[in-house]
Parts: C-alpha cells; structure tokens; sequence
C-alpha cells in the first residue's frame, strides 16, 4: 500500500499497475529494498515522472528497515516520520491499509466536503488548514466507520461528484448538498490550469535521466548535455539531478 500510494501521486493509476507490479516482484519487502543501492529504485521507477520519489522510498524502506524491524508502521504518528511520507500519505496508509482512523484528504475528497458544505463549486488547488478542519469534523468516530468514509468519499468524488459536469442526479447525497441546494454556482470557483510540459525544466531532466538510466556503462556528461537542444537549460537541469542524488557522477561518467 505504501508503495502503490507514493507511486499514484500526481500520476494515473493506470500507469502506476506496471511499474507497482514489477517493484513488489523485486522488492516484496522494506528490507528487500532497503538491501539495495537508491540508484536501483530510481532505475525501476521507469518513466513513472517525478523520480525523487523512488529515493524517498527507499529512505523510508531504509527507515522502515532500522527502526521498525522491516514491518511498515500502523499508525499515522510513525508513518508522518518516515522520509518523504507527508500527511496524505500517512493517511491513506492508516486507512486502506490498517483500517484505522485518519482523515484521507485527495482533490476529491476537499471536492466532495466543499460542495457539500460549503456550497462552493471546487477546492483550493492545494490543501489547507480549513481542509483538516473540516474533513475532521466529517469523520466518523469509529476506526471501521472512519476506513469506510474514505474509500466511500473518494470514490464518489472520483466517480460522481466530478470537477466537470457531476452527476448530481445520481449522487447519494444530493439532497444534503449546498451547493446543489444553491444551484451550482460558479462565481469565486478557482481556475485550474494544466501543467505545461513541453520544453520544460521537468522534460529536460526526464530526457537525461532516461539517458543515464538505459545505459548500463553510464554515460559520458557531454553526451548527456547534447541530449538536450538547449545547453544552457540542460546544464541548469543535470545539476539539479546531481543534487538532488538522483544521478550522480564519477569523473567525466554519470550513473545512477
């Protein structure tokens, strides 16, 4: 679960199955991971994107490992102190796969409360403090209630209660809603730009990761930086993987 849930951040589900599949055939365990060089998750990570994450989880497979004997912890105060766990995360964990009692708060879930009971059309971009407060005053008492409420919550945010065009007439709670109840406004909602990709910072340092990660010899730094049109940029970005370990460099070769 903790891999499945850092591996989906910020990325379809759909492309996460593979990539989660064959890490859990290699790795079945935190000490198996934790047994390996961090180059080694980062090769497997693959084209999954945001690959500081493979090194923040085998930090916490290394922290598993040391400090809670390889077994992942239960509850959300341990998780929230393992490396690169943040609270979402620790939460989903506690949740789905311990049937514990935490606040599961996705771009769904702020969705879902913030029509229902705030009556506005959509959630901040990012979540807030009024978020915690208000998904707290939702969840149920109970550790068996509390696990159903966040799979519930999710899916009908995933499902149901969209960003675009929701099916409210097929929504279990519409009849609780405010913003349903207000006749869906729209004034205030925040507008949601999508990401650019294109030529970017982030498909410079993908462009030279896959380079160095398909190269079993490593590869030489002036081949890396040729890989990308614009010198300046690449050099900017190859820096960026070098600290932050993701690549790292023996004279003039980078490896993993």
């Amino acid at each position: 679960m903790l891999v499945s849930e850092v591996m989906s951040q910020q990325t379809p589900m759909s492309r996460v199955v593979g990539p989660w599949t064959e890490w859990m055939g290699r790795w079945p365990t935190p000490d198996d991971l934790a047994e390996e060089e961090a180059g080694a998750a980062v090769a497997a990570w693959g084209r999954l994107g945001y690959p500081r994450r493979a090194l923040r989880l085998h930090a916490a497979a290394v922290a598993i490992a040391e400090r809670f004997d390889g077994v992942v912890p239960s509850t959300y105060a341990e998780l929230i102190e393992l490396p690169g766990i943040g609270d979402y995360t620790a939460a989903a964990v506690v949740s789905f796969a311990f049937g514990g009692r935490a606040a599961v708060l996705d771009t769904n879930v702020r969705r879902v409360l913030a029509r229902v009971e705030t009556g506005v059309a959509n959630c901040g971009s990012a979540t807030s403090r009024a978020d915690r407060d208000l998904a707290a005053k939702w969840l149920p008492e109970s550790d068996d209630d509390a696990a159903r409420w966040a799979v519930s919550s999710m899916e009908l945010g995933a499902l149901v209660c969209v960003a675009r065009a929701p099916l409210c007439e097929s929504c279990p709670v519409a009849g609780h809603c405010r913003w349903l109840e207000a006749g869906k406004p729209t004034d205030g909602a925040p507008v949601r730009r999508g990401q650019a990709w294109k030529g970017t910072d982030r498909q410079c340092r993908g462009v030279i990761l896959d380079l160095v990660r398909n190269s079993a010899g490593g590869v030489e730094v002036e081949v890396a930086l040729e890989a990308w049109p614009k010198r300046h940029q690449a050099e900017k970005c190859l820096g960026t993987l070098l600290d932050d370990g993701l690549i790292h460099r023996e004279g003039s070769v980078l490896r993993l």
